[in-house]
């Protein structure tokens, strides 16, 4: 499934808890993410802007991983799924950059959407369990809340946005803060106990 614009996109409420908050700016990151990079062939993904080997397609590969790694990996407790379980990241850092350009873009867009869809899989469950104070041991051994994490993929996604738009205004023009279509508060899902 390519990504494609969408008639709305998910932006934190005006008034809402912590929870839907935090997930509400994620979604709005991936949402407009996904925008940038939407519905852009081959070509289009390995082009880079000025000294930098940054891509769309890099990008999307490399947020794939991050949402499994930090989401699925991390948080959920869960094997990294392929290709991240066939990569020997001692060896190979920044695989996911140099590789993206080997993977068509339908590929590439359902790496991305499938690491994403985990992701929210693993924080309902974690959130329902707990809420954003949850805590889990990182793969260093410390210990962390759900909010920190959440906090620390907003950075992600915010920062390479910013890439993606750069990239994608000099691809073809396609500028703005948001998506096409209206906002809508996202609503998180309760956790144990919520009223």
């Amino acid at each position: 499934m390519a990504l494609q614009d969408a008639p709305s996109y998910p932006e934190p409420p005006l008034v809402g808890d912590e929870a839907s908050t935090l997930l509400g700016s994620l979604e709005r990151q991936r949402a407009t993410f996904a925008w940038k990079c939407a519905e852009l062939d081959a070509t289009q993904l390995r082009v880079s802007v000025g000294a930098s080997a940054i891509t769309l397609g890099g990008l999307l590969k490399h947020l794939a991983y991050m949402e499994d790694l930090n989401f699925t990996h991390e948080l959920a407790g869960h094997d990294l799924p392929p290709p991240w379980s066939t990569v020997d990241r001692s060896t190979a850092q920044g695989w996911e950059w140099r590789s993206a350009a080997d993977d068509s873009p339908q590929q590439l867009y359902n790496l991305w959407q499938e690491a994403v869809t985990r992701a929210r899989t693993a924080i309902a469950e974690v959130l329902a369990a707990g809420g954003p104070q949850a805590q889990y041991t990182t793969e260093g051994g410390e210990k962390a809340t759900v909010r920190r994490l959440l906090v620390d993929m907003i950075e992600e996604y915010a920062r390479h946005t910013g890439h993606a738009d750069l990239i994608r205004e000099a691809l073809d023009g396609r500028v703005g803060e948001d998506p096409p279509g209206r906002p809508f508060p996202y609503q998180a899902p309760r956790s144990a106990g919520s009223p």
